[in-house]
């Protein structure tokens, strides 16, 4: 049930219109009550709630399907995504949610100061959010990390020094909006306006915010060294440790080469060429050649059979190499589909935050009248909900 209290009955003259000193500015004219007009917007948002709630049930149907055909991309690919800066994003985007709901509770008491600053702390969080966010992006854009069709990243230059400064490009249009709200807080303090300044100061300290993340993010990306050096080319789990597996698989070989010999099998002297260059880890077409030689040696079925019928040992599987455009380039296409449609939603989160804040500032709302902060309030709830799913899915689970 809603908290809000009726309003005295709107009277009405003989041709039934509504006399305006018993009907409240915020009360539309197509509602008699306040508790009637914030019903009807509870009921509308949660609708709203549910068509997004479908929206990206569609992104996490395309994410399991994609990883149940392919576990071994997923958890190569998922050691190039920094958990740090995932897990500093799911404590902000959690305190967001608290400042956001304490929001909620002062409109509803009319503490004014008080839902002024929770706006302006969920906002921050929102900004903050984004400059992480922005720093995980550049980092991947620059090493080649990029969807199906412009995937480009290179094993023997992981870190190549032409690309763009994404980051820059990131960072202008925030750039662009702080210079503009300090040059509408210095014009409104000089007129005397204490309205607008009231409104440019806090957006002020949110603008200020976004960069904060981008300096969080930096610190704690060029801390994080794992991404680095892995390498995925050879083992079909992405692990670093395939150069350990290639030297075991050798010492296999060269238990079994007296009973291939036995048996009549002939290896061919290039293979020992072969196996000179699969020791560079980049010769990933060159490693995956020497392997299929190796299993032509071996007879049919799973295991390697002597001249006397004798199992001397199981084949291996093929190793793949999982950094390719149509593996983890599909790997990185629902990486950026699902984390880049939630940062689109943060983005419209905060422009809805901040026509609440200017309203805020205003006074616009009351006891009566705070259905505008409760609806953004569920909003704003499902976007860090989602993210409480991404976060795990795309980063822990390996």
């Amino acid at each position: 049930m809603s908290t809000i209290e009726a309003s005295p009955e709107v009277g009405h003259d003989d041709h039934g219109h509504d006399h305006d000193h018993d009907h409240p500015a915020f009360l539309a004219h197509h509602f008699d009550t306040p508790e009637q007009q914030f019903d009807s917007g509870k009921l509308g948002i949660w609708l709203f709630l549910v068509t997004e709630v479908l929206f990206f049930s569609g992104m996490f149907c395309a994410y399991a399907i994609f990883r149940a055909l392919r576990p071994e991309v997923f958890e190569g690919c998922s050691q190039f995504l920094n958990t740090k800066l995932g897990a500093i994003n799911t404590g902000v985007l959690l305190f967001s949610s608290l400042t956001m709901a304490w929001a909620v509770r002062c409109s509803q008491l009319e503490q004014h100061k008080g839902l002024v600053g929770t706006l302006a702390a969920t906002l921050s969080c929102a900004m903050i959010f984004l400059g992480v966010k922005s720093i995980e992006y550049s980092h991947k854009w620059g090493m080649g990390l990029l969807p199906a069709g412009l995937f480009a990243y290179d094993p023997s230059n992981p870190h190549p020094t032409d690309h763009p400064n994404y980051l820059m490009y990131i960072c202008i249009p925030f750039a662009i909006a702080l210079a503009g709200v300090l040059l509408w807080l210095v014009v409104s303090a000089g007129l005397g306006n204490k309205m607008h300044v009231a409104m440019a100061m806090p957006l002020t300290v949110v603008c200020l915010c976004f960069f904060v993340g981008v300096g969080l993010g930096m610190v704690l990306e060029s801390g994080d060294e794992t991404a680095e050096h892995i390498d995925v080319h050879a083992d079909p789990n992405g692990l670093a440790s395939a150069p350990v597996m290639l030297e075991a698989e050798k010492a296999a070989a060269a238990e079994a080469a007296p009973a291939i010999a036995a048996s009549g099998a002939m290896v061919s002297v290039d293979e020992s060429v072969l196996e000179i260059l699969a020791g560079d880890a980049s010769n990933t077409g060159v490693t995956s050649g020497l392997n299929a030689l190796e299993q032509q040696n071996a007879a049919a079925g799973t295991s390697t059979i002597t001249g006397d019928e004798a199992v001397v040992g199981a084949i291996t599987t093929t190793e793949i190499d999982v950094m390719t455009p149509t593996t983890a380039g599909v790997f990185f296409s629902i990486y950026y589909c699902m984390t880049g449609i939630h940062a689109i939603h943060i983005l419209a989160g905060i422009g809805v935050l901040v026509w609440l804040l200017v309203r805020a500032v205003r006074l616009d709302f009351n006891r009566q009248y705070f259905g505008p902060v409760d609806y953004v309030g569920l909003y704003w709830h499902l976007v860090d909900l989602i993210w409480i799913y991404l976060f795990p899915l795309l980063y822990l689970i390996r």
